[in-house]
């Protein structure tokens, strides 16, 4: 068994998890199926085997972030925007950085093709739903448009954590937009 046997199973997810490291590694013009298929320690036969083509494994690779994000920092578990969700998100995020990295490639590539908008499109909802189930959850009436702000915070916090700031300004700063909705 190779090493990225063990990091990455085998079949199916050991190629999804591989294209997310790939993407957020080189890009979406690094990414190719013989990369995909030496991450993940199988043959790259397998990705047509699978996913038939590219833009099909690229959408697979989306949904299973989105979920993988959602499974790691479980918003509907969270009572409120407080130290405690806070600090499970950013060790989501410091934890497994790749999973964002590509989901910020495929929004940024989704300007230049409509196949990528769509799942561009579906990732975006899907946050938005589950922020917009959390402020229910959280006592506030249902309201899209606040849904859409406390996501482009958290996401925008999410970028954040990334690229320029430490875990713990991100942290305060989770904390604080937690206390900004417990003013309504």
């Amino acid at each position: 068994m190779t090493i990225s046997e063990v990091r990455y199973g085998s079949g199916r997810e050991a190629l999804i998890r591989a294209v997310v490291d790939v993407v957020a590694e080189e890009g979406l013009n690094g990414l190719s199926y013989r990369k995909v298929a030496q991450r993940a320690g199988v043959n790259n036969t397998l990705i047509s085997h699978h996913f038939g083509s590219k833009e099909a494994l690229l959408e697979a690779a989306t949904v299973w972030a989105v979920q993988r994000s959602q499974q790691l920092a479980d918003l509907t578990l969270a009572s409120e925007l407080d130290a405690d969700f806070a600090s499970s998100l950013t060790r989501v995020v410091a934890d497994e950085p790749n999973l964002q990295i590509f989901q910020y490639y495929m929004i940024l590539a989704s300007r230049r093709s409509p196949e990528l908008r769509r799942m561009a499109n579906n990732l975006y909802e899907s946050y938005i739903s589950l922020v917009e189930h959390f402020l229910a959850h959280y006592g506030h009436r249902p309201d899209r448009a606040a849904a859409r702000a406390v996501f482009a915070a958290l996401d925008g916090l999410v970028l954040q954590q990334l690229t320029v700031s430490s875990r713990d300004e991100i942290v305060a700063a989770i904390v604080r937009l937690g206390e900004l909705l417990d003013r309504r």
